[in-house]
Formats: structure tokens, sequence, C-alpha cells
């Protein structure tokens, strides 16, 4: 049983783009769990690398006295599954991708991974069906305001533990997985972070690197500003 989506023009409205060929559209938005020939997947692979040419050249732009290294800093942000299901759920993407009845059930509309991968493949389709310029005009609109308010290259946020727990001359911190559960299509790994002198921090995310990476920065808003 599939799940019915909103009509595709709405969807086309938001981005300001209508598609020659439609079909490329809903292959886009359609989710392996319908079982049928296409799905999103190829599209994702190219749309990641178009989005990220795009992000890259903007900030080469944006930036022009910064090093490499943070330039890379930046672009690993702004194109990270976080930010993409953030711009993903500012355009209601879940509203309009094409599951099987219990993927729907299962929640799959919110489940960021795939909202961050249906960006990543509507970016492709829209390459495809169009070209880069109108590719680069979707992604600064939806990009502007998370890039021109990045004043400084950011730090992950395990980094920013590492170098604290070093600075203080304590060990190195240690991420554990305290279990997993859920489905193979949508796990949940919970993850424990421990610092030596501190109460241990213990979070669940989607992925063991999401979920290390909440538990990282729940330690990192309890360091004192001026010891960051």
């Amino acid at each position: 049983m599939s799940f019915e989506p909103k009509p595709i023009e709405e969807l086309q409205e938001k981005i300001g783009y209508v598609f020659k060929n439609p079909d490329l559209l809903r292959t886009a938005l359609t989710h392996s769990s319908t079982g049928g020939q296409e799905n999103y997947e190829r599209l994702e692979f190219l749309g990641d690398r178009v989005l990220g040419l795009v992000i890259a050249t903007l900030l080469f732009k944006r930036f022009p006295e910064e090093r490499e290294g943070d330039l890379a800093k930046r672009l690993a942000s702004l194109v990270q599954g976080e930010t993409l299901a953030e711009l993903s759920a500012s355009l209601s993407l879940g509203d309009y991708i094409f599951f099987s009845g219990a993927e729907a059930a299962a929640g799959g509309a919110k489940n960021d991974h795939i909202l961050a991968d249906v960006f990543e493949a509507l970016i492709g389709a829209l390459y495809l069906d169009g070209s880069y310029e109108h590719c680069a005009r979707l992604i600064e609109a939806h990009w502007q305001e998370v890039l021109y308010t990045m004043r400084c290259p950011p730090r992950h946020p395990k980094t920013m533990v590492q170098e604290w727990a070093q600075g203080k001359g304590l060990p190195l911190p240690i991420y554990e997985i305290v279990s997993q559960s859920g489905p193979d299509h949508a796990p949940e790994f919970e993850v424990c972070l421990s610092v030596m002198g501190h109460p241990p921090i213990i979070v669940s995310g989607r992925s063991r690197a999401d979920a290390e990476k909440k538990a990282a920065s729940e330690f990192v808003e309890g360091i004192p500003e001026d010891e960051r």
C-alpha cells in the first residue's frame, strides 16, 4: 500500500520552478519503501555533489581571506544532514514524499535522514531538468540565512570537548554505545560520553555519530563561555 502525498505542483510553486519532466521530480520524491524501480537514491548522489559545489563557490566568494581549512569547516557544517533536514522542514518537504503505507505510518515524513536525502535528490533533479544556475538560486535562497550569519568557522563539538579535556590535563573523552534499537531503516543509538571528573552524559541519536555529536554538544553547553 502506498501513501498519497501532497500535489507536486505545490512544491514547484514553493521552489519557483516548474519541471519540464514532472516524472523526474516524482522520482526525487519517491522513497524506496514504495517498491518501485525508481526512487530518489541516484538523484541524491548527484544532488549531493551539486550542493557541495554551489556552497563551496558561495563560501569562496563570501570569505576571500580565509584559508582552505576554515572554508572546509564551513562547508561541512552547511551540507551536513542536520542542516539539510532543517531546511527540508522549512519547505514541508516531507508532505510531498511518496512512501509505502508502513513507512508513512512509521513517521518517514519526519525522519531527518530521509528529509536530508530528499532535499539532495530534489537538487539533483533540478540540475538535470533545469541547470546549475537554477540549483544555485534555490540553494542560495534557502542557505543564505545560515551562510551569512556564520561569523566564524564552526568547530565540531567532539573536537571542542577533546581540546577542552586536553587543556585541563584530562584523559581523552570516551564515547560508548549503551544500546541500539529500532528497525534497520530507522535505528536509534544511545551513547554515553564520559569525561573524567564530570557526570556521564547519555543521549540518543539516529546514528552513532549523531548521538556522539549531541552528547558532546550537551557537554560543551555546560562549559563556561570563557573556557571554550
